[in-house]
C-alpha cells in the first residue's frame, strides 16, 4: 500500500490516497493546499517554485489566487496530473521533498496553525432532493402515507436554487433566524385562518448532505449529456442545510423554500476529488419507473461513503452520535443531477456547487434531520441525557463523512456550526424545556 513520509494514522482522513484539496490563511496571506495526516502542503509556494510544473498546464500556474475557481476549471486530465504529482512528492520512498528540510519548512504546517476558508468562490447553489427515503419520510408527516411523494419526484431529480452568498465555512457560528411562521398548535400553511406571528425560530434544523463542486462547466444554451456529466465533477464536501422548519412550512407555498432556507449552509473546507473517491463506486438503487431517456445512465453507481452526525449541547462534556447514514442511499446519481440541470441549456461554471438533499437511510438511525429522528417533534430524541425535538441555542453538530479503505480512509474531514441566539427586537421565548431536561433557548 502506498504511504507518505508524513505520518499518518489509519483513522487519519487525509492518507496519500486522498489528496483533497483547501484554502486557508497562512501568515495573512490565502493559500491554495492538500492534506496529508495532520499536516498542510502548501501549494501555492510549490507551484511558485516549479515544483507542480505537469505537462498538461503548459505552464500556466492555477493555485496562486486564493481559490480553486482556476483549477477547478481545468479539467480532468490537469486534475489527474497535479494529483498523480502531489502523491509522488508525498511518497515515502520518493526524497525530492522527504529530504530537502528547506523545502519541508517552507511548504508542510501543522493543520492545527492556519485558518481554513472556503475553498471557492461560489457562484451558484443548488440543492436538490435526492433521498427517496427521506422524501417519504417529509411527506407522510405532512400530506400522508397515500401521498408521500409528490407525481414528479420519481421522474426528475427536483431541486431549488439556494443563496451562495450565506455559503459559511466550517466552525462559522448560525445565528437562529427570525421570520415570520404561524402560532404553536395550529396547521401548517392555512392555519385555520390564523394570523401569522413572527419571531425566532423555533424548529431549527440540520440537514445531513453532502455536495459536489463543477468543474469545467458548459456553454449557455448547451446541456450536458449524461455519459459526460462526470467530467465537469471535481470534488465533493460535507454539507449542512440549516433549515427553519416552521419558517419553512408557512412560506414554502407556492414556490419552495425561502427564508427557511437562505441564512446559512456550512460546509467542510476539504474538497476531496472525484478521483479520490472512484475506488469506492458502488452500484446505484434501482429506479423504478425508468426515468426519460436523457437520465438513464449506461452504468449506474455512486459512492460508499459512511456519514454520521454528532449533537452537543452547551452544557454537555461531549458529543453524542445520532445519526449514521451512507452516500450510497440516495436515488439520484450526481450525473442525473447534472443531466437535468443543464437540459435546458442552463450554463453551470467553475465553482459552482450541486448538494444532494438531506440523506436518509432506510432505518429511523439513519435519518439525516431531526425533523425525521423526532418525526416532527412528536418523539423527542434522546442526547447525552437530554432530549430534542429541535435545536437549542448553544447546540453543536458535527458532520464527519469517510470512505473505508484497506488499512486507510479518504476521508472529508468534519463540518461543525454551533447555534447562537437570534437578535430581533420583536423576539418571542422559545418554547420550555421538554421533560426538565433541555435549557430554554436564549432569544
Amino acid at each position: 500500500m502506498k504511504r507518505s513520509f508524513v505520518p499518518v494514522s489509519a483513522e487519519s482522513h487525509f492518507p496519500i490516497q486522498n489528496i483533497p484539496y483547501g484554502v486557508c490563511r497562512r501568515g495573512g496571506q490565502r493559500c491554495i493546499v492538500t492534506a496529508i495526516g495532520d499536516f498542510l502542503v502548501d501549494l501555492t509556494v510549490l507551484e511558485a517554485l516549479g515544483w507542480l510544473a505537469v505537462p498538461a498546464l503548459h505552464g500556466r500556474r492555477v493555485f496562486d489566487s486564493g481559490t480553486l475557481n482556476a483549477f477547478m476549471a481545468q479539467g480532468r486530465t490537469v486534475w489527474s496530473q497535479v494529483r498523480q504529482r502531489l502523491q509522488q512528492l508525498l511518497d515515502a520512498d520518493e526524497p525530492a521533498l522527504r529530504d530537502n528540510a528547506e523545502l519541508r519548512a517552507r511548504v508542510l504546517v501543522p493543520m492545527a496553525e492556519v485558518e481554513m476558508l472556503l475553498p471557492a468562490d461560489i457562484g451558484d447553489y443548488t440543492d436538490f432532493y435526492s433521498s427517496r427515503e427521506h422524501a417519504s419520510n417529509v411527506g407522510i408527516m405532512f400530506r400522508g402515507p397515500d401521498k408521500a411523494l409528490q407525481p414528479n419526484w420519481l421522474h426528475l431529480p427536483v431541486a431549488y436554487h439556494g443563496r451562495s452568498s450565506s455559503i459559511i465555512v466550517s466552525g462559522t457560528e448560525v445565528r437562529r433566524p427570525c421570520g415570520q411562521m404561524l402560532p404553536p398548535g395550529t396547521g401548517e400553511n392555512t392555519g385555520g385562518g390564523a394570523a401569522p406571528i413572527y419571531g425566532p425560530s423555533r424548529s431549527l434544523d440540520f440537514e445531513l448532505e453532502m455536495a459536489a463542486f463543477i468543474g469545467p462547466g458548459n456553454a449557455l444554451g448547451q446541456p450536458i449529456p449524461i455519459a459526460e456529466a462526470e467530467e465537469h465533477l471535481f470534488g465533493m464536501v460535507l454539507l449542512n442545510d440549516w433549515s427553519a422548519r416552521d419558517i419553512q412550512a408557512w412560506e414554502y407555498v407556492p414556490l419552495g423554500p425561502f427564508l427557511g432556507k437562505n441564512f446559512a449552509t456550512s460546509i467542510s473546507p476539504w474538497v476531496v476529488t472525484m478521483e479520490a473517491l472512484a475506488p469506492f463506486r458502488v452500484t446505484a438503487v434501482p429506479q423504478h419507473p425508468p426515468p426519460l431517456p436523457y437520465l438513464q445512465e449506461s452504468t449506474r453507481t455512486t459512492y460508499d461513503i459512511h456519514l454520521e452526525v454528532h449533537l452537543r449541547g452547551e452544557k454537555m462534556g461531549e458529543a453524542t452520535r445520532i445519526c449514521t447514514s451512507n452516500f450510497r442511499y440516495l436515488y439520484w446519481t450526481l450525473a442525473q443531477q447534472v443531466a437535468h440541470h443543464t437540459v435546458n441549456g442552463c450554463n453551470l461554471r467553475p465553482g459552482d456547487l450541486l448538494a444532494s438533499g438531506t440523506i436518509s437511510g432506510p432505518t429511523p438511525d439513519s435519518y439525516g434531520s431531526l425533523l425525521e429522528l423526532s418525526w416532527r417533534g412528536t418523539r423527542p430524541v434522546n442526547i447525552g441525557g437530554q432530549t430534542r425535538t429541535f435545536l437549542l441555542d448553544g447546540d453543536s453538530v458535527t458532520m464527519t463523512a469517510w470512505c473505508q479503505g484497506d488499512g486507510y480512509r479518504v476521508g472529508f474531514g468534519s463540518v461543525t456550526g454551533m447555534v447562537t441566539p437570534a437578535l430581533s427586537p420583536h423576539s418571542f421565548p422559545l418554547p420550555p424545556p421538554q421533560g426538565g431536561k433541555e435549557k430554554t433557548a436564549r432569544t
